[in-house]
């Protein structure tokens, strides 16, 4: 069953994302060579606990750091450590925090220092798929139609969305239904109706869709080992569209027009 939020729930999330926000624009303004991934994960968990929130993914199924970072080849679920930032890379950073009983998700992917042409096109894209399912996310739609979009806008630029990891809804539970697959299936998926909140994260590939789990059991990659690219808002829907919970002035994303 997929649950209709009241607007008092919706302002916890709104509190609980805009906490997310803020540790998302402090870490992508850390993002530079040399950094590492753990410096990264410290700055986050110290950053959650003085809003008053808990870092959701820490101990989630045994998880056992406070964030995701996924460098480059990384799709998602990249344990933070003592890997080292370069050049040219681009950093997926995703951020949960539980505050007052309901969650907060929400994902950025950066560059770092200077990137190649085929990487920023692949963070336009997905930043674009991002927006356009945001916009797909209103009262009367199917959950079909925010797939297609992510779809659709990945594909045109010859890049090719995960498969095997899906977005999904979001509340009192950091997983709820429904899932928020970014690919069309044969099924429209429930209609969407105003007060639902699900997290919407393409997941993109330079090439094939393909991924494996590395030992950790945790950190997704590429099959073929090229870059991936991750952005997610939580988002509620409304009559005209999705409203993000997540937004901030001060790092947009999931905003674009064209």
């Amino acid at each position: 069953m997929i649950a209709i939020k009241s607007e008092h729930e919706i302002a916890i999330m709104r509190e609980a994302n805009q906490i997310v926000a803020e540790v998302l624009v402090t870490l992508a303004g850390m993002v530079a060579p040399g950094v590492s991934t753990g410096a990264l994960d410290e700055e986050a968990a110290r950053l959650i606990r003085a809003y008053g929130a808990k870092p959701s993914f820490l101990g989630y199924l045994g998880y056992p750091k406070n964030t995701c970072i996924s460098v480059d080849e990384q799709i998602i679920h990249g344990i933070p450590g003592k890997r080292k930032l370069n050049e040219g890379q681009i950093v997926s950073i995703d951020v949960g925090v539980k505050h007052h009983g309901y969650y907060g998700d929400a994902a950025v992917t950066v560059a770092c220092g200077k990137i190649d042409e085929t990487r920023r096109r692949l963070m336009d894209a997905t930043d674009l798929a991002l927006s356009r399912a945001i916009a797909a996310a209103k009262h009367g739609n199917h959950l079909s139609d925010v797939s297609r979009a992510v779809q659709t806008t990945c594909e045109a630029e010859g890049f090719s969305v995960v498969r095997s990891f899906v977005g999904h809804g979001i509340g009192t539970a950091m997983h709820e239904e429904p899932q928020v697959p970014n690919f069309v299936t044969r099924e429209k998926g429930p209609v969407l109706k105003t007060g639902m909140v699900i997290a919407i994260e393409p997941m993109v590939n330079v090439g094939t869709h393909d991924v494996r789990v590395l030992k950790d059991g945790w950190t997704a990659v590429t099959a073929d080992g090229k870059p991936s690219a991750h952005f997610e808002h939580s988002v509620v829907v409304r009559e005209a569209g999705g409203e993000i919970l997540s937004a901030t002035p001060k790092l947009v994303w999931g905003r674009r027009t064209n």
